[in-house]
């Protein structure tokens, strides 16, 4: 493989014109198609196979014109200080208020609170339901509009007028100040770690390029595929750390040798058969990781992952292509002050750097016996790899120890802040009915095949009505078939509870019994019911999404690193860096520790989707690091190197590269905590933690603990998975036979540890 990327690196080198002008063709065409791609209709959340979702797709067959999924609002009127809504002067405010909703092109339907008894028993709180023909998605800004100027007409009379449900929840757009300002980060970073204004500009100017592309395919592909804007943002997300990182390893290498005395078009081979090599696997792991997310069944989450794996494809054939073109349009600008300053002195050719014995990139030559701060901390590790070892795994289990309270759901409108007209009119309802009136259950009774509908379905009302935690159970609404009946059960507790989750399986355990004595078929739905079924999904795809992901993944580090062991340990080492995050997640989120510092207003459980798709992104991200930094180790390792020099090599080499390239993934990921949606929230917080652990505790210090007490050990493979296994060549061992000098050169050299130190 190393000498395949070898010749691309060249080949784009040299036909740098072409190669850009193929990139930016590709780009043209993907914002002319995104552009004029009609605009897509964004999906509610479902799981097939449930309950939940059986009763939903029966509702939109016997109750056409109700769609079960449609979008729903409801105006909560409160009267003022002393009053009663019941009042006549405030009755005819709120009649008059509602009357201005007719008409409404979307509006199936709005109920009059004084006929429904929507009136709270003190009479000091009403409220009406409007539902719409569609998704609340697809509402136009017209009917938004209209909902809002009428609660504008019933404040206006004195009234406390707010807005509830579904209607008014908005597409999540991409871009905003927060993630502006990890870009920014991100190019401090880069500046810092290439030593060169124009290589952090191409860093970043081939991932913006990848990711431009990318948001254009899932926009104009939004309609065919049924792509939503969730997953444009993940694919923004993606794209742009995993772009940015995969062209700094191979920037960063092409430094190392021009420093070596490399010609320019041979140091962009190099650097694209080596460090492209390693570019190529992390890519792997992480599609692997991402396209796993379809063995769940949810087909929003599948469409997130396949959307996150085209982003990083495309990351991956920029940074192998677009990349090593660019180093030939940048010219000697892309190297570091000290390397041209080098090249001056010398007198050199333009685009030629001399080598300077003992030197390292992106430095003026080190002064013997100060070594860098990657090297100085590899040997720290190779001193006292025990206790190292003890105090991450012991530290990384103390942030992993709210875990054990981990609560899934579905945000809804007691997830937003108190300043929304959501939750304010959350809260009224709650004052006014009861903490359950916002998550009611749907009981849908199926009396197709019963010989008596009326007495099946008095049978499952009166069942419902027996069943303790249950506030009040509506009358039976019937289809126009008289086929099917539905009622509305309001819980005593909220939808987020412990309660109500225990109500759901109390009913799912008595109904069925119910209508079975009378043929009927009765299913226990609503958006409670559904959330508790994907939390469900979620823990049941768990394990087997792990072992495939997981299994795969080792399989392919087997391959690359022909260890057995190395693979193992970079499999539990992720456990560990995952499960410190979905501990931070738990105190941020359920806890509210520095919730107000990082923006967020309001506590409650962590999103159903989340664990399982942290899990699948941080793997494959977790794996990058890995593969980047015992590249470099084994590369030393099979060119003679002990197993102590060989750690330290690889941290000479990549550990401040890795460094900078976590740094970089924490400031994009971090930058999306900042937007309004609490999905991309805990998604972007999560993914910046555990990239965090990841990279400077697991593979910064447990890796290198590890591989230093395991020592020959930790390279050891069977000689018939030897015979087996294909030879990838991931370190660039054929390139070196091309050029033997290369792997005696002065930079090539691993420097000894100190006497009595050697591991």
């Amino acid at each position: 493989m190393a000498t395949y990327l070898y010749r691309i690196g060249r080949w784009a080198f040299r036909r740098r014109r072409l190669v850009g002008g193929v990139w930016l063709g590709v780009l043209l065409l993907a914002v002319v198609a995104a552009a004029v791609a009609p605009a897509g209709e964004e999906e509610e959340l479902s799981m097939p196979g449930t309950e939940s979702q059986k009763a939903f797709d029966l509702l939109d067959e016997r109750f056409p014109q109700g769609n079960a999924q449609g979008a729903e609002a409801r105006l909560v009127f409160r009267a003022p200080d002393g009053q009663r809504v019941t009042a006549t002067e405030n009755r005819a405010a709120v009649e008059d208020t509602l009357g201005s909703l007719d008409g409404g092109g979307q509006v199936a339907s709005a109920t009059d609170p004084y006929e429904t008894g929507a009136v709270s028993e003190d009479g000091t709180i009403a409220y009406s339901t409007i539902t719409y023909t569609v998704g609340a998605l697809d509402l136009t800004e017209a009917t938004k509009g209209a909902l809002e100027d009428a609660a504008d007409r019933g404040r206006d009379t004195g009234l406390t007028v707010e807005i509830g449900g579904s209607a008014l929840e908005a597409e999540e757009e991409p871009g905003g100040t927060t993630e502006i300002v990890g870009v920014l980060v991100a190019a401090v970073v880069l500046v810092l770690t290439l030593g060169s204004l124009a290589a952090a500009g191409l860093s970043l100017l081939t991932a913006l390029l990848g990711v431009v592309i990318a948001f254009g395919l899932v926009t104009a592909l939004a309609v065919p595929l049924g792509l939503t804007s969730t997953v444009a943002i993940l694919a923004l997300m993606l794209g742009l750390a995993v772009g940015i990182d995969y062209a700094l390893f191979i920037t960063s290498r092409f430094h190392d040798e021009r420093a070596r005395g490399s010609a320019p078009e041979e140091a962009a081979g190099r650097a694209v058969g080596t460090a492209g090599s390693a570019v190529v696997f992390a890519g792997a792991t992480v599609l692997i990781a991402l396209t796993g997310l379809g063995v769940v069944g949810i087909p929003e989450l599948t469409r997130m992952g396949l959307g996150g794996a085209g982003a990083v494809a495309l990351a991956v054939l920029v940074a192998l292509t677009l990349t090593p073109a660019l180093f030939g349009f940048f010219g000697r600008r892309v190297l570091p002050r000290a390397l041209r300053k080098a090249g001056r002195t010398a007198g050199a050719r333009p685009h030629a750097v001399p080598a300077t014995a003992g030197a390292r990139p992106h430095a003026v030559p080190a002064t013997a016996g100060r070594p860098g701060l990657a090297t100085r901390w590899a040997r720290f590790v190779l001193r006292r790899p025990i206790a190292v070892l003890v105090t991450a795994v012991l530290g990384l289990g103390a942030v992993a120890a709210p875990v054990l309270s981990l609560e899934l759901g579905l945000p809804g409108d007691e997830s937003k802040s108190v300043q929304t007209t959501q939750r304010r009119a959350y809260d009224l309802l709650s004052e006014g009915f009861g903490p359950g009136f916002n998550g009611p259950l749907t009981v849908v009774v199926d009396t197709a095949e019963s010989v008596d509908p009326r007495a099946a379905t008095d049978l499952v009302v009166k069942t419902v009505r027996d069943v303790d935690g249950i506030a009040s159970v509506g009358d039976p609404v019937l289809s126009k078939a008289g086929d099917t009946a539905l009622l509305t059960v309001v819980p005593e507790t909220a939808p987020n509870s412990g309660e109500t989750k225990d109500l759901v399986y109390a009913l799912r355990d008595a109904v069925p019994e119910a209508g079975a004595d009378t043929g009927a078929g009765v299913f226990v739905t609503g958006r409670t019911a559904l959330n508790i079924d994907i939390s469900e999904a979620m823990a049941d795809a768990l394990l087997p999404y792990l072992t495939i992901v997981i299994g795969l993944a080792v399989l392919l580090l087997l391959v690359v690193f022909r260890s057995v062991l190395v693979p193992v340990k970079a499999a539990l080492g992720f456990l560990l860096s995952v499960g410190a995050a979905f501990g931070v997640l738990v105190a941020v989120f359920q806890w509210g520790w520095a919730a107000d510092l990082l923006g967020i207003e309001q506590t409650g459980p962590v999103m159903s989707l989340m664990p399982i798709l942290v899990i699948g992104i941080v793997f494959g991200l977790a794996m990058d690091y890995e593969v980047f930094l015992l590249t470099r180790m084994r590369e030393a390792y099979v060119h003679g190197a002990s197993p102590g020099e060989a750690i330290v090599n690889g941290f000479r080499h990549s550990g401040r590269v890795v460094a900078a390239a976590a740094i970089i993934m924490i400031s994009v990921f971090a930058g999306f905590v900042g937007m309004s949606s609490p999905t991309i929230q805990t998604m972007g917080l999560g993914l910046a933690s555990a990239v965090a652990f990841d990279a400077f505790v697991v593979r910064m210090a447990i890796t290198p603990a590890v591989l230093a007490l395991l020592g020959h050990r930790a390279w050891w493979l069977p000689r018939i998975l030897n015979r087996v296994l294909p030879d990838v060549d991931i370190e660039g061992e054929a390139l070196s036979r091309r050029d033997p000098a290369s792997a005696t050169r002065p930079d090539a050299a691993v420097p000894p540890l100190p006497a009595g130190r050697r591991p």
